[in-house]
């Protein structure tokens, strides 16, 4: 069931989403060569618990942590690790998904470590981009095709491919609701778009193959040729008025009850 949020619930996520902004905002920083994945994971947990929020991925389905850190060829779903450095030249993608208030917020980015190579920058640069143009296309009227079709026309028309086997969704009091919005598909088809709808739109685009394989951890899904990946994601609210990017940076949080 597709549920669309009133004017309080937006404004409710909005927070949660801004918390998320914040902290996604401070690991971006933190990202070094010689730091560990494991250390980036216990800086949000404690941060996002300082804001008055809850981790919303640790314990989800037995997800181990709180950010999903996936390095180079890991698509999504990466489990920090205190053994696991950044290198000079690797991407690491960071997405982080926070409660507050009985709502959820979710994003992601990927973050380059110089000296990265000319078309790893490329992969990145066109996979965010395919992202505004999917949150273009998310006003009332429009389908779900219609976000789709933006993401997939984008990346291919650059040579990349889009990873078929995860798709962004709906989002509220649940953090995966429904709808699901692939990355891929026609113009003009699936659900409407009606004001309230909130969609985490995830772009998740690899270098060579769009094929993937989940390692052995069960949770760490990898490029089958074990090129690059990048992935970028935004919880965007659809009103009247047009796309609303809850996870757009706006405010420096400085604890739980307001904004500095």
């Amino acid at each position: 069931m597709i549920i669309c949020k009133s004017k309080a619930e937006l404004e409710i996520m909005h927070r949660a989403n801004q918390v998320v902004a914040q902290v996604l905002g401070e690991l971006v920083e933190r990202v070094q060569p010689g730091v560990s994945t494991g250390e980036l994971d216990e800086y949000a947990e404690a941060r996002v618990r300082e804001l008055g929020g809850e981790p919303a991925f640790k314990g989800y389905r037995g997800f181990p942590a709180s950010v999903c850190t996936s390095l180079n060829e890991e698509v999504v779903h990466g489990i920090p690790s205190r053994q696991r450095k950044i290198a000079p030249g690797d991407i690491v993608s960071m997405d982080l998904g926070v409660k507050l208030e009985g709502f959820y917020g979710d994003s992601a980015t990927t973050v380059p470590v110089p000296p990265v190579d000319a078309e790893v920058g490329r992969l990145l640069r066109v996979t965010e981009e395919s992202l505004q143009r999917a949150i273009d296309q998310c006003r009332v009227g429009k389908r779900v095709g219609d976000i789709s079709h933006a993401v997939q026309s984008h990346v291919e028309a650059a040579g990349f491919s889009i990873v078929r086997e995860f798709v962004g969704h709906g989002i509220g009091s649940v953090l995966h609701e429904d709808l699901q919005v692939p990355n891929f598909g026609r113009p003009g088809i699936g659900q409407r778009l009606r004001a309230g709808m909130v969609l985490a739109i995830e772009p998740m685009v690899n270098m060579g193959t769009h094929e993937v394989e989940v390692l052995e951890d069960g949770w760490t899904a990898v490029t089958k040729d074990r090129r690059p990946s990048a992935h970028f994601e935004h919880s965007v609210a659809i009103t009247e008025e047009g796309p609303w990017v809850l996870s757009a940076p706006q405010h420096r949080l400085r604890k739980a009850s307001g904004y500095a």
